[in-house]
């Protein structure tokens, strides 16, 4: 199956259910004093579903993985952001366990990605009729 618009992978709808969770989970009364470490976790957070969408219109193979990468460094940067909230007391365990695993799972998915865009022929419209 050929997909034909980023909003079809898997990946991407996943990264935007995040996101979402991100942006409702700082929210919460604990971030309202730390307008920065909110914004830093929204715009990293939003940055995995942005870069795989980009990367996705880039039609090339080379250019999406490139802006798969920094999709998954986002992921890993939203896990820092997490851990630095659990330290400070802003989200309990509970919450810092489950949305380490949903970034954590993205991380994978992107990762599988890249692995299918290494091996596969198709180099994208971009390079077709070369």
């Amino acid at each position: 199956m050929q997909v034909k618009r980023f909003e079809d992978l898997e990946v991407w709808k996943e990264a935007r259910v995040l996101s979402k969770q991100i942006y409702n989970l700082t929210n919460s009364d604990s971030f309202n004093n730390d307008w920065k470490l909110r914004s830093q976790m929204r715009d990293s957070s939003g940055s995995i579903m942005d870069n795989i969408a980009e990367g996705f219109e880039r039609s090339g193979n080379a250019e999406f993985m490139h802006f798969l990468y920094i999709s998954k460094g986002s992921a890993g940067e939203l896990r820092s952001q997490l851990h630095r909230c659990l330290d400070i007391g802003y989200i309990e365990d509970e919450t810092y366990q489950q949305k380490i695993r949903e970034c954590e799972s993205v991380s994978r998915k992107i990762h599988s990605l890249i692995k299918s865009l290494k091996s596969s022929n198709l180099k994208g419209a971009k390079y077709a009729g070369r």
